[in-house]
């Protein structure tokens, strides 16, 4: 009988992490360990703005960007300067949580309470995996602006590149790591999943990106394909950084994720790259 009723725990807990795996990447199977490959379904560039079940909450755009979204005053400000100490950065996650090079990680406070950025853009230029409305194509404007650049540089080199995973809630996060817990066991869904109010998806400004085919989306044979490769030479050049480079999990908390990048800003960006550091590492003066 208890053999019996074990089986039926498993059975249950496998329907819920399909559903969950669902919710992260549109993948049809459940997840082990990453993230399991999503289905795919490209877009068309042009519709995904149209969508007339667009959620209230969000602030996405329509394609005339008439300007009636609210921008933090940070982002009229210039971008942070390399030469600056740690000390000058605002990236405490619960007193500055709209800044540019806000530092979220397991060490670090949590974001405030049912945070959620006010300039969320569901920019219509942006191809991802799966096609209609969905909170996941959203980022922060500058972020989404600054991708844009990225994925038209890479598209002149011969890669195409599309969108995974970018906004997450708060509400989905505890979903989605509630799931990974009871499938695996918090220590191993620590080791890729973030804590609700500890998700960089949640600050808008980092996306999980794979090549525009969704082939390896979320996994990690993604870091040998020449998208990961593209991405790991350029992405500085654009604002964004690797955020879990491989040999660096005891200092980030997280396996190499080579799809997950991060918008901290040109300047920074860059200082990072040519450094060899994580936030962690610049933010703590090492």
């Amino acid at each position: 009988m208890n053999k019996l009723s074990n089986k039926l725990r498993m059975f249950s807990s496998t329907l819920l992490i399909a559903g969950l795996c669902t919710s992260l990447v549109g993948c049809t199977t459940p997840i082990k360990g990453q993230a399991d490959k999503p289905s795919v379904s490209m877009p068309n560039n042009t519709n995904s703005n149209t969508d007339s079940n667009t959620n209230s909450n969000t602030t996405n755009s329509n394609s005339n960007n008439t300007g009636t979204q609210t921008t933090p005053s940070d982002q009229t400000k210039p971008a942070p300067q390399p030469d600056k100490s740690p000390a000058d950065y605002p990236h405490d996650p619960h007193k500055t949580p709209d800044s540019i090079t806000v530092l979220v990680n397991k060490e670090s406070n949590p974001l405030p309470d049912g945070y959620r950025p006010a300039d969320l853009y569901d920019d219509p230029n942006l191809p991802f995996i799966f096609s209609g409305h969905d909170e996941k194509r959203l980022l922060r404007k500058p972020a989404a602006l600054a991708l844009e650049k990225l994925f038209a540089a890479a598209k002149k080199d011969g890669i195409q590149l599309a969108g995974v995973s970018g906004f997450r809630s708060y509400e989905l996060q505890k979903t989605l790591f509630d799931g990974y817990v009871q499938q695996q066991g918090e220590a191993e869904a620590r080791r890729y999943s973030a804590v609700p109010g500890h998700s960089e998806h949640q600050t808008g400004l980092a996306i999980d990106v794979s090549g525009g085919t969704g082939a390896c989306a979320a996994e990690n044979c993604f870091g040998v394909t020449p998208e990961a490769k593209w991405l790991a030479k350029h992405a500085y050049e654009y604002g964004f950084i690797i955020r879990y480079p491989e040999g660096k999990e005891a200092i980030t908390g997280y396996a190499y994720e080579p799809w997950h990048i991060r918008y901290v800003g040109e300047e920074l960006a860059k200082t990072l790259t040519d450094k060899g550091l994580t936030m962690e590492e610049y933010f703590k003066g090492q």
